[in-house]
């Protein structure tokens, strides 16, 4: 049996444990929901010991005996701790908090590693060796799929075929005003050379050159019966056939032949077309 003196102490420890649980606060626990907090300084606290806890834990990850399960629900905490911890950053950023997506310590985020084309999920320390993980991290990150053209129409619009570029306010009068300077220095060149050939005296210079005039063209035949010689009609004719043209005469006689020989294929039969064609050949026709 105890003594009475150590009964005693006993009283006293617990009676001194009492009396100094009476001057503090029951501890608090972490809201389960961020939104839950509308207190900048708690949220802020609250942040500082989730990364409290993130570093605790990738210091344990990093022991590669502690076993492939033990790691993995290690590295499972880490990532939700890492997700809670961004709950917290948006909260404090709505309660007018500063903006630590930005200007907070990314070492915890750099300490993990993603796997290529899977991005949200990191594997820290050891748990990047596990079987299964290591080969992940050693493929290649997947092609982009390349996109088919029906999905690169879907995008075009009347905007890529410049259909309504009128519509900017700001595009016609800058036309109009090339426009009206392209015209009045066309004038103007204009203005200028008829004064120059005006000055000189020679007027058949300044008239202008009639695009639409055509040169008649004369036959053979009739420059001989005008006396003109070839010197002559060079100079009066721009171009000179060196292949005999036919005339429209013997353009008529050929389709009508034409016309005859596909009327005889299409109706005479092959004897009656051979005989013909002795008839020509007798008659020195073919």
């Amino acid at each position: 049996m105890a003594r009475n003196s150590e009964k005693a102490m006993a009283m006293l420890n617990r009676f001194t444990a009492m009396k100094k649980a009476e001057g503090k606060e029951a501890p608090q626990r972490r809201p389960y929901l961020a939104t839950e907090c509308d207190d900048l300084a708690a949220a802020e606290r609250w942040r500082h010991q989730i990364i409290r806890e993130v570093a605790k834990k990738v210091s344990q990850i990093q022991n590669a005996g502690l076993g492939e399960f033990r790691i993995r629900d290690l590295n499972d905490e880490i990532n939700k701790l890492l997700r809670e911890k961004r709950h917290w950053e948006d909260r404090i950023i709505e309660l007018g908090g500063p903006n630590y997506h930005k200007v907070g310590p990314k070492m915890l985020d750099h300490e993990g590693k993603e796997i290529p084309g899977n991005r949200g999920y990191k594997y820290f320390g050891a748990s990047r060796d596990l079987p299964g993980v290591r080969e992940l991290f050693e493929q290649d990150a997947p092609a982009a799929p390349r996109k088919t053209r029906g999905q690169l129409n879907r995008l075009i619009d009347t905007d890529y075929y410049g259909y309504r570029d009128d519509e900017d306010s700001t595009l016609i009068p800058r036309e109009r005003e090339a426009e009206e300077n392209a015209i009045a220095a066309a004038c103007q060149d204009w203005k200028a050379r008829h004064s120059v050939a005006d000055e000189n005296g020679d007027a058949q210079d300044a008239e202008e050159e009639d695009i639409y005039a055509v040169e008649e063209e004369h036959d053979d035949g009739e420059d001989m019966k005008s006396g003109k010689t070839a010197g002559d009609s060079d100079e009066e004719k721009s171009f000179v056939a060196h292949v005999p043209v036919p005339s429209q005469k013997d353009m008529e006689e050929l389709l009508v032949k034409r016309k005859k020989m596909e009327l005889l294929e299409k109706y005479a039969s092959e004897s009656l077309q051979a005989q013909n064609q002795e008839a020509k050949a007798l008659l020195g026709l073919g």
